[in-house]
């Protein structure tokens, strides 16, 4: 495989020649599939060196036949780098949940809404459980890569039960006003980045 000064996209670029015989859908959920493994290996593996990832993934050639094999018969990959399937090797992304993108999204936005409509119980109930799960699943969503994710996850669920913990805790009276303003600009924030992470997406199978 020729190298230059972006091996990774070389490689990918390669894997996308060799299965030019996939479907347009299915070539493009494998490259998307490998190259989101490749940017979590780098952010997990900083001192390994790109090309010593990139063998443990196999062959763009072997990656491309075991996917036109399976797409055609179903069968299983050939060897890889380290005598196990060229794309099943312990650090591959196995096909994740396939739950609708809008779904996470819209219980992520919703979790602040439903104290502001429901400020007692089970308003607040309902606000934690949309927000856990709708972390959930978008975590386990193959729509968005991993930066992406935790991007969300971090906008849409870390810091809005912060900023509702910090108030709280602030003891002091809190007008049904400054509560109210509070809850909306936090809401607004919500579907601004749920806008992006739903613009963002990428078609998977």
């Amino acid at each position: 495989m020729k190298t230059s000064a972006d091996p990774v996209h070389d490689y990918l670029a390669a894997v996308e020649r060799e299965g030019s015989a996939l479907p347009a859908d299915r070539r493009q959920e494998l490259v998307a599939d490998l190259a989101e493994h490749i940017e979590i290996a780098r952010a997990e593996r900083p001192d390994t060196p790109v090309g010593e990832i990139l063998a443990e993934l196999g062959d763009p050639r072997t990656i491309a036949a075991t996917a036109l094999a399976e797409a055609g018969h179903g069968t299983t990959a050939g060897p890889g780098a380290n005598g196990t399937p060229a794309w099943s090797t312990p650090e591959a992304p196995a096909r994740r949940g396939k739950v609708h993108p809008l779904v996470p999204l819209v219980m992520l936005t919703l979790s602040v809404p439903f104290i502001m409509i429901f400020p007692e119980q089970p308003g607040p109930i309902f606000g934690v459980l949309s927000r856990v799960v709708g972390a959930v699943l978008l975590c386990t969503s193959a729509h968005w890569t991993a930066v992406r994710k935790t991007t969300g996850v971090l906008l849409l669920a870390v810091l809005p039960t912060a900023i509702i913990t910090s108030w709280n805790l602030g003891g002091g009276p809190i007008s049904d006003a400054a509560a109210f303003l509070a809850n909306l600009v936090t809401f607004v924030l919500l579907t601004g980045v749920a806008t992006w992470l739903w613009r963002s997406r990428r078609d998977a199978a």
